[in-house]
């Protein structure tokens, strides 16, 4: 059986703020630790039947990019939620939540 690891490492200031967050995988072809300003771990926990999370981001995420990633998140999440369950209505639903969500947070489409 295959197996790849993922690592996270948090770098805290005296106040147990995250500062820096990077990223490794093994089964990446990059071998190096990745930065990043923000992350979102959800593991389910199927003995208790909850969420387990974890909602990181560094002092110095721009608001505007914390904006798109919670946008880029929910749609994914979309993507994940049709694929595991098949669930085309409510995708759609979602669909709608979220281009209403980009237009008040007012993200505009990537260039």
């Amino acid at each position: 059986m295959k197996k790849a690891e993922i690592k996270l490492t948090i770098e805290l200031d005296d106040n147990n703020v995250p500062e820096n967050i990077t990223w490794e995988s093994t089964d990446s072809e990059n071998k190096e630790k990745l930065p990043v300003k923000s992350m979102m771990l959800a593991l389910w926990d199927h003995q208790y039947k909850n969420s387990l999370r974890i909602d990181l981001w560094t002092k110095d995420m721009p608001v505007d990019e914390m904006k798109r990633f919670f946008y880029e998140t929910l749609q994914t999440m979309g993507d994940s939620f049709l694929r595991a369950t098949g669930e085309k209505n409510i995708v759609e639903d979602l669909r709608d939540y979220c281009a209403h969500f980009a237009e008040k947070m007012e993200i505009t489409e990537k260039k």
